[in-house]
């Protein structure tokens, strides 16, 4: 099973802040570190010093770290052209030597879109399917031809589809807990699906409904990589515990409910318990990045288990 560290730094953190995290990511021997990618900060958390955007940072990182997968959980259809975010992505691949993956979704959060002015459809599905088949379809076009699209959203006419990833196939994470449509979009581009703050009945269901999807196109559901993400706070004490939930305004008598909470022996019996259900990867998401102490902890106590 693969361990990544998942943050969010629209919550109040540099790019400093996120290379420490990160080079202290790589030297625990997690295996990818991954962003949110956000522009305004959530629950009147302190946003100093102000938004960072992913690709920028992504692209910073790639050129600081050597070993570990970098990527978004997930980017947002609504921020950005797909043919900008096809070119974006081959870059940041090109700099981290093929290490970059890609995840891409509808976007959810409004408040954040009406305070950049970027616009926010109610109905997405239809810009993140034609997105993905944008993105993938300049990355497969091969060099020397051309590539033209034409949809509801999006025409692109006689392009030349460069640059290309270093990476054969940049790997796309897909996700959400979507009866029908997302795992039925996941299932046709996606080389992961992961599923988000859900309990465990409901991943078991929804791995499942995905694995049906991938039969549903001919698609063997063994070459989707399923994933989950879940919020971590451990600790070797009681007071340790309660301070790390504070930090991050969590409520003790429920956080464990869900996430992967309390001491090392019981994060590592939560993500077996996962992997049991078929993740083959699960996202740490920390998000008190500067609790580097934390990191240590969990890289030393919890990770040797799961190898």
């Amino acid at each position: 099973m693969e361990v990544c560290v998942f943050t969010e730094p629209q919550q109040g953190a540099s790019y400093d802040d996120q290379l420490a995290q990160a080079t202290a990511t790589e030297r625990l021997g997690f295996d990818g570190w991954f962003r949110s990618d956000h522009y305004l900060a959530m629950d009147d958390a302190d946003p100093m010093p102000g938004p960072t955007d992913a690709w920028t940072t992504l692209a910073g990182l790639a050129r600081e770290t050597r070993r570990i997968r970098l990527g978004t959980l997930v980017s947002s259809a609504t921020f950005r052209h797909p043919s900008v975010l096809a070119i974006q992505v081959a870059q940041v691949d090109d700099m981290s030597g093929g290490r970059v993956e890609l995840g891409l979704g509808t976007g959810w959060f409004a408040e954040e879109h009406e305070a950049y002015g970027i616009p926010f459809p109610a109905k997405r599905f239809g810009l993140l399917e034609e997105q993905l088949e944008v993105v993938t379809g300049l990355w497969s076009t091969p060099v020397g031809e051309h590539y033209d699209f034409a949809g509801e959203h999006y025409r692109l006419v006689h392009s030349p589809a460069l640059p290309k990833p270093t990476q054969a196939s940049v790997p796309i994470i897909v996700g959400g807990a979507g009866p029908k449509r997302t795992p039925a979009i996941a299932a046709r581009f996606a080389s992961e699906f992961n599923i988000g703050f859900r309990d465990e009945h409901v991943v078991a269901e929804t791995f499942a409904r995905v694995k049906q999807a991938c039969e549903d196109i001919d698609r063997d559901p063994a070459t989707l990589r399923t994933s989950v993400a879940l919020p971590t706070v451990v600790a070797t004490s009681d007071a340790d515990y309660r301070r790390r939930l504070a930090a991050i305004d969590e409520d003790p008598a429920s956080f464990a409910d869900v996430n992967i909470a309390g001491t090392p022996a019981a994060a590592v019996e939560k993500i077996l318990r996962l992997r049991d259900l078929g993740a083959d990867r699960v996202y740490l998401q920390l998000v008190d990045l500067r609790d580097l102490d934390h990191l240590e902890l969990i890289g030393a106590e919890v990770l040797p288990h799961l190898r």
